[in-house]
């Protein structure tokens, strides 16, 4: 049975998050309307100035690209991705770069979970060698545009349920895992991995892991503390 490791990927391994490098980009090429930015200017503008929080801001992205994402086609949608990808793919942290290059090293089964849009989740995980992936697939309709119909969303949002279900599927073990996340949506799977990594993490996450003795790593410019 081969060891399984978890990673969340925006914030996690990519340094920003692929929802927004892919709105941004849909909004240059004209595939969503200029004013979608504005839906999700103030909370930006709040969070670069530490007077509102991340979370916040992913929320309104979340709400513009949502509404927003009615008729574009499928095909662009997947061209777009691919080019972000392209582009932005190797905007990565080193410590979990370095680590996942470790664990492919000693035959580990990666598994992604992320609730950015699974469309560009899937390039940007295969550029980096994982196994599978979960992220929000948003339906098309039959003339091959998207809609902001999220299938399967119960599962995505249950980070420990996508952990065993992938572990009893694909005859995967719990011993000797590894875990990596960086929020509070994460606990749920590290709390199932014998070795939780929070790296990056928020303020609550970083409570959690002071109280459980969970391992947490910070990366900044060019140093990595381990605390």
């Amino acid at each position: 049975m081969r060891k399984v490791a978890i990673f969340d990927i925006d914030g996690t391994i990519f340094r920003s998050s692929l929802l927004i490098e892919l709105i941004d980009e849909l909004i240059n090429e004209g595939l969503m309307p200029k004013i979608t930015a504005k839906e999700y200017l103030r909370a930006r503008t709040a969070w670069l100035n530490r007077e509102g929080s991340y979370d916040d801001y992913i929320e309104a992205v979340v709400a513009a690209f949502m509404k927003h994402i009615n008729g574009v086609p499928r095909r662009d949608l997947l061209r777009v991705s691919r080019r972000v990808v392209a582009a932005n793919g190797k905007h990565v942290y080193r410590y979990t770069r370095d680590l996942i290059a470790g664990l492919r090293k000693r035959g580990y089964f990666l598994l992604a979970i992320s609730n950015s849009p699974k469309m560009i989740l899937d390039s940007f995980c295969k550029k980096w060698g994982f196994n599978l992936v979960y992220g929000r697939i948003y339906d098309n309709d039959q003339n091959g545009k998207m809609t902001n119909k999220i299938l399967h969303l119960e599962l995505i949002t249950d980070k420990a349920k996508i952990l065993k279900r992938a572990v009893k599927k694909y005859s995967l073990t719990l011993v000797g895992s590894v875990g990596v996340g960086d929020s509070e949506s994460d606990i749920p799977f590290l709390e199932l991995v014998e070795r939780p990594i929070c790296f990056n993490p928020n303020n609550l996450l970083l409570n959690v892991a002071r109280r459980r003795g969970w391992q947490t790593v910070v990366e900044r410019k060019d140093v990595i503390y381990k605390l």
